[in-house]
């Protein structure tokens, strides 16, 4: 039986790389796969649970506590629980960062030696595997994250780029990261394979769908300038002063100034605004068979899974023009997607202030516009060949693909 260590440098479950982890090693497992897990969590939940693996073979690196006193650095600036910047690490903690990190990977590459190791970000951990183990084959996941700490924190780039560029291969979730990777490491194309992102047939589904007596939009994300949300309560606030009722539920969290600022104004807005918490994946699917429209108003994603999620469960969907909107999720789902073009941006998530009140008009209009046609059916039934194309049975077939080439 092959092995494979997969190595995330943050909390399990808790984003979409955590995700993506989860239901690699769930059909790893499955198609017959020897993996064990190495994942970045804080003292207040060392024991994570991933892809239904026994607890002896998932191998935790502990922060808040030792040698790494600060909370897990997260992949974006703003994550869904207490969380470190990356451009907030001083060089002494960035030495304690490499230092733990080799000292927890080291014995356990000596004690299961894999036979490959997929590492699920393109960021410092993922520079440091072949320094520990040379003649291992490295398979590198990028949910393009790893592009953005790189302009944050240019100090480190460099020698993330050299580090990275060793790995064997690379999976991305669509041709545009596969273009700025090879640009950015300076690769052969042909080491970059495009895997794209998946959901879970068995969870979102449009099977029981119930509407209530009040338009209800969705957004799920983290309390976030950089995911859009403040100009989503903006167009938010004008259209609910119509005649028609309507609601607003927030699923997700956030920690840290910006999000603490915006939480208070969400619960200003109650009860129009209805806030969820972080929600399991099966509490997120119920809570999409409930609300007539999905509202992606972000300035920077890969492929935003969430989106195919909610149209599985039957939600029409209001997304920004994003790059992975556009090339990977536009082509498949047609009218059931509305797309707002972006305002200019002055750095890779960030606004220019200027276009933002013609941002929010263009959010409302799209959400209008949503709202107005008829409800969109079972999409399993109306666009089978579209959901089959996010299906995780699909996207572990490309991984795996990469796992028996190397």
């Amino acid at each position: 039986m092959r092995r494979v260590l997969h190595v995330l440098s943050q909390r399990p479950s808790q984003t979409g790389s955590g995700i993506t982890l989860d239901a690699l090693v769930r059909f790893g497992a499955a198609a017959g796969w020897d993996q064990e897990v190495v994942a970045g969590v804080p003292a207040t939940d060392p024991e994570p649970e991933v892809g239904g693996l026994a607890r002896e073979r998932i191998h935790t690196l502990v922060f808040q506590r030792g040698e790494l006193p600060f909370p897990v650095p997260g992949m974006s600036d703003v994550m869904p629980y207490e969380s470190t910047r990356f451009s907030d690490l001083s060089p002494a903690m960035v030495a304690s960062y490499r230092a733990a990190w080799a000292a927890h990977l080291a014995p356990l590459l000596q004690r299961f030696r894999p036979d490959l190791v997929h590492v699920h970000h393109l960021w410092i951990v993922g520079s440091m595997i072949k320094d520990l183990a040379p003649g291992i084959p490295v398979v590198n996941h990028c949910h393009a994250t790893g592009f953005r700490q790189m302009d944050l924190c240019p100090g480190l780039a460099g020698e993330v780029q050299a580090g990275c560029s060793r790995n064997d291969r690379f999976a991305v979730l669509h041709q545009g990261h596969a273009t700025e990777l090879v640009r950015r490491l300076e690769v052969p194309p042909e080491r970059v394979e495009v895997v794209g992102a998946g959901y879970r047939t068995d969870l979102f589904h449009a099977r029981g769908r119930r509407s209530g007596p009040a338009h209800s939009l969705l957004y799920i994300g983290k309390y976030s300038e950089a995911k859009g949300l403040p100009w989503l309560l903006d167009a938010f606030e004008q259209l609910s002063d119509g005649d028609a009722p309507m609601e607003l539920h927030v699923a997700g969290s956030g920690a840290g100034e910006e999000a603490d600022h915006l939480r208070r104004r969400m619960e200003r807005m109650a009860p129009r605004v209805v806030l969820h918490g972080q929600l399991s994946q099966q509490e997120l699917a119920e809570l999409m068979r409930t609300s007539d429209v999905c509202v992606l108003p972000s300035f920077y994603e890969g492929v935003p899974l969430v989106l195919v999620e909610a149209l599985a469960c039957g939600c029409r969907l209001v997304a920004t023009d994003l790059p992975g909107v556009r090339s990977e999720i536009a082509p498949h789902v047609g009218a059931a997607l509305e797309r707002v073009d972006l305002p200019r941006l002055q750095s890779i998530d960030r606004p220019v202030q200027a276009d933002l009140p013609a941002f929010v008009e263009r959010l409302g209009a799209a959400i209008r516009s949503a709202l107005a046609k008829r409800p969109l059916g079972d999409p399993a039934e109306i666009m089978p060949a579209a959901l089959k194309q996010f299906s995780w049975e699909q996207v572990f077939e490309r991984v795996e693909t990469i796992w028996r080439a190397l």
